[in-house]
């Protein structure tokens, strides 16, 4: 059963690059901004990382909502992190600290734990992966599921509750 689930990779690989960065390059260079301290021009640099990294692993990005974005404010966080370690291992620089700056919050928490909960629901069956995304993400009724998928309503229960099971052994998993 096909789940209607669009990937980026089912594109050209310019016509791919394009619009990945049409459609989360200025959302993520801001959210990169925020981590870098300000620093411009590193965070254009972890942009174009981050997307390259997208664009190499096109055939796992998922269109669901909110997971591609998820997927590269994760990816772009670890670019960061480890600019800031090799930094570390080099003497600090001082900079006066600017009076006129604004502390943004960190919003890379949520960004790893989704993209943890999108690999998670990875290992489902589709069949599985379907009742959870509809139930819990699309905020559909177990009957309105089981309309849409032609099943009976116990059906689509038994699959989100071996679904669910499944998704926290994953999570144990990964820590």
């Amino acid at each position: 059963m096909h789940s209607g689930r669009k990937r980026f990779g089912s594109r050209g690989n310019d016509d791919l690059a394009t619009a990945l960065y049409r459609e989360f390059g200025r959302p993520l260079l801001a959210f990169v901004i925020t981590l870098t301290g300000g620093d411009r021009l590193w965070a254009g640099d972890v942009v174009q990382e981050t997307l390259i990294r997208a664009w190499r692993n096109a055939d796992k990005l998922d269109r669901e909502p909110e997971m591609p974005r998820a997927w590269l404010h994760t990816v772009a966080r670890c670019i960061v992190i480890d600019g800031w370690r090799s930094r570390r291992a080099r003497p600090q620089e001082v900079e006066e600290p600017d009076a006129n700056s604004v502390g943004v919050p960190d919003e890379s928490d949520r960004a790893l734990a989704a993209m943890m909960l999108y690999e998670a629901l990875q290992t489902l069956s589709a069949e599985h992966r379907e009742a959870v995304l509809r139930t819990y993400v699309h905020g559909r009724t177990v009957n309105e599921v089981a309309e849409t998928l032609g099943v009976p309503p116990g059906t689509v229960k038994s699959r989100i509750y071996h679904a669910v099971r499944a998704l926290r052994r994953s999570l144990r998993e990964r820590g």
